[in-house]
């Protein structure tokens, strides 16, 4: 398990949450304050780097996508009649685009009001690793007003099930590592086997997915994305990015500022953040997400992280038997966190702690299975593996064991429950990757882009609000617009009225709010 930017569905609540990763530069646990109803200054302006990518042939940007019905999703109800498939054929390198290609897999659903249709609407719902395919027509009801003048369009992107799906490990090697590998380890032999496993699991997909694994960038996927904006027929790029498809937007707007439609960023990544910056804003984020589900049940925080803390340490020594399986301390931990990804989760996790501290860990298993895409077969989905795979080719940090052990005093300081997980996950995550990685941070400048919604939630876990902040600094001024959801949960639309009308008025009507607009119970605070 890993809290990075992931997409997930608690199917018990029906709650769509995305993602996991980055968050602000705050050093508390409390709720973040809204930033200044200001844009920030402008940063130096830095070019951009569309042209340093040779131009695609006519085979490629003339292509004409064959829309059929689509086949029945490895797991998950068929989507309706109304949905249609495709495939569009990308570079593998887009540094020779006359080379080989690979497949994309996208799904659309058209638009109902044919006279009034704007053009296509893309979907990232973060992971990285998540399918739109399989994530679009179950989400749709969601995004229903808008598919009253846009064609709704999810894709896997590269690396991702259908478009050349990262694949490291089975079932059972999956299992037996979940059971197995101690997620903080405690002893020289613990080290050992949690670094070896890392080590084993990027073998696993240099064999199984060799070819396509130097070019899994987000990087690439934003050169995707402009090719298939040019086979959809839009003059411009149209998009909602949630979790890490905030990372994607804000790469694909500095790569493309003159092909930026009407952007929407939804649960913001921060793109200065550095692999240990990221870890230490997830470390404030969740054990601020954590803080404020114990003040809403009555418990003193730092009490009642405490007792959180004591029981993780308890079944570090003594995990609870569960049928054959055993709940272990970094199962719990994935299932502690999942349930802070809403508020809506937060009975479920009163009622896992409970049960845990009682000696009973299936709900709090069944959390994690969750959270870890694996069904009462056995089955995972490969989500993990792409996720990593995407991951590392985007960062060239490999931080090592020492560097992640001295993190663990300060990160315990922080969150005495998350703390010591995040920062051995520094130097897990990408140690002794089978391929370099791209750089430390992406690049999300994009002067003269039109102005791209960037929506930050006070209460986020996975990507705390300071990473819009961040990232709507890094846009630049006048691109970046900060919309503030004061609140619980990661992503503020359809959780939100208010955001969800903000965001409609822009992507419908084009009304791009004041910068700093702050939405709180579904209400404006502030700005207009």
């Amino acid at each position: 398990m890993s809290i990075r930017v992931r997409m997930t569905v608690l199917a018990v609540t029906g709650l769509l949450v995305a993602g996991c990763t980055s968050g602000g530069s705050g050093t508390g646990t409390t709720t973040a304050a809204p930033s200044t109803t200001t844009p920030p200054s402008t940063a130096d302006a830095k070019p951009s780097a569309a042209a340093t990518a040779p131009a695609l042939p006519a085979s490629l940007t003339g292509q004409r996508p064959d829309w059929k019905r689509c086949a029945a999703p490895e797991s998950g109800p068929r989507p309706g009649t109304e949905w249609r498939c495709a495939t569009v054929k990308v570079p593998l390198d887009h540094a020779k685009p006359d080379g080989a290609t690979i497949p994309v897999a996208l799904i659309r659903k058209e638009a109902r009001d044919k006279g009034g249709r704007i053009g296509s609407l893309l979907f990232d719902f973060g992971g990285p690793g998540a399918s739109g395919v399989d994530i679009l027509p179950q989400a749709a009801e969601e995004y229903a007003k808008l598919g009253e003048r846009y064609d709704l369009v999810g894709f896997d992107p590269r690396g991702v099930v259908r478009s050349s799906g990262v694949v490291c490990r089975d079932d059972a090697e999956q299992a037996a590592a979940e059971a197995s590998v101690d997620l903080t380890p405690d002893t020289a032999a613990e080290e050992a086997a949690y670094l070896a496993d890392g080590a084993d699991f990027g073998a696993g997909c240099a064999r199984r997915a060799g070819t396509v694994l130097p070019y899994t960038t987000t990087t690439a996927t934003a050169r995707d994305l402009d090719l298939i904006r040019q086979v959809l027929g839009d003059e411009k790029l149209h998009y909602f990015g949630i979790s890490y498809g905030t990372q994607l937007g804000g790469v694909y707007a500095h790569l493309f500022p003159k092909n930026v439609g009407r952007f929407v960023l939804d649960a913001v990544v921060d793109p200065t953040a550095d692999t240990t910056g990221h870890a230490r804003h997830q470390t404030i984020g969740f054990q601020r997400a954590l803080d404020n589900y114990l003040k809403s049940t009555g418990q003193d925080p730092k009490a009642g992280t405490e007792r959180i803390a004591r029981l993780l340490r308890k079944l570090d020594r003594e995990p609870l038997t569960v049928g054959e399986r055993r709940l272990t301390e970094g199962l719990a931990l994935t299932g502690i966190a999942v349930t802070l990804y809403g508020q809506a989760n937060w009975s479920m996790l009163t009622q896992a702690l409970e049960e845990a501290e009682g000696g009973s860990g299936r709900t709090m298993l069944q959390l994690a299975d969750w959270y870890n895409d694996r069904d009462d077969k056995g089955h995972y989905s490969t989500q993990s593996h792409s996720q990593r795979a995407i991951s590392c080719a985007d960062s060239s940090e490999r931080p090592t064991a020492a560097q992640a052990k001295a993190l663990i005093p300060e990160f315990r300081r922080l969150s005495p429950v998350f703390g010591a997980f995040l920062a051995w996950d520094t130097a897990g995550w990408c140690a002794n990757w089978p391929v370099k990685g791209e750089r430390a941070t992406p690049e999300a400048s994009a002067p003269g882009a039109a102005p791209i919604l960037v929506v930050g939630t006070t209460g986020d876990p996975a990507t705390p609000y300071e990473g819009a902040e961040k990232m709507a600094e890094e846009l630049g001024k006048g691109v970046g617009v900060l919309v503030t959801n004061e609140g619980e949960g990661h992503g503020a639309y359809g959780t939100s009225s208010c955001v969800t009308a903000t965001v409609d008025a822009y992507l419908l009507d084009g009304k791009v709010p004041a910068y700093g607009k702050t939405c709180s119970s579904g209400a404006v605070r502030s700005g207009a």
